[in-house]
């Protein structure tokens, strides 16, 4: 993963965001002033659906506290990271003998959280972090910074369809494994020396029921005081130590 230039860059103004995707310029989201019309932003409007880019309609004031240049109704966020494809990682994973350990994120929206997440997966050995294209934490400088820079030694990717994904990771041999309170299994009651995934989700509302359905195992960590949960971030580092103590432990 290799920084790019001009980070956290916002690009405002429909030609100039419609020459962005055309060139290649990875988008991370786009801002769209809600009722706007016109051919121009028709060909916008087009190039969004087809090239599968994010973007929400937002209310003028909204666009203005991004900028206070004439936006013609549409800003642009460019990604700080160039996302991967998790369908051509896996395979490279079984071809270099690895056992692979990958994190989905199901709905983690606080940047500062994904940035945590990202500099303790990469310390310890995840080989990928999987995010959903809609409702997840923007990648920006904040996120780079809470993550210590780790986010460009990461191979981050962003998937519309994360019912797919997971599908496809349990095809290849992985067992998934997703972290909720619902259960009565611990996490280090859980055999995760293997292909492993593991679903990390919002804090709020936890991993979704469509993908606890795809689970092998589900599994807590033990709480002892009296506060009802951990944060997600936390708990995801608590996660990966036990799947590397399993890994590092030899029976």
């Amino acid at each position: 993963m290799h920084q790019k230039e001009n980070n956290n860059q916002l690009i405002f103004g429909i030609r100039p965001i419609i020459e962005a995707i055309e060139s290649g310029k990875e988008i991370d989201k786009v801002f769209v002033q809600r009722a706007l019309s016109g051919d121009l932003f028709k060909s916008l409007f087009k190039l969004l659906r087809d090239k599968n880019i994010y973007y929400q309609f937002v209310p003028p004031q909204k666009l203005n506290s991004l900028t206070s240049k004439n936006h013609q109704g549409v800003v642009a966020y460019m990604a700080v990271v160039e996302y991967e494809n998790i369908f051509n990682i896996v395979p490279s994973l079984y071809e270099k003998g690895k056992t692979p350990l990958i994190i989905v994120l199901d709905r983690v929206t606080d940047v500062r959280n994904f940035g945590s997440i990202a500099r303790t997966a990469e310390c310890m050995g995840v080989d990928a972090i999987v995010i959903p294209s809609q409702g997840s934490a923007q990648i920006n400088s904040e996120a780079v910074k809470a993550s210590a820079g780790a986010i460009y030694n990461m191979s981050i990717c962003k998937h519309e369809n994360l019912k797919d994904v997971l599908d496809f990771l349990k095809e290849s041999g992985m067992q998934i494994v997703a972290a909720s309170e619902k259960t009565d299994k611990y996490i280090y009651d859980i055999p995760l020396k293997d292909g492993t995934v593991i679903i990390m989700g919002s804090e709020e509302n936890g991993v979704s029921s469509e993908y606890l359905k795809r689970c092998n195992y589900t599994a807590k960590i033990p709480l002892i005081g009296k506060t009802g949960s951990y944060n997600v971030a936390v708990a995801t580092g608590i996660v990966l130590y036990e799947v590397v103590r399993q890994r590092n432990t030899s029976s």
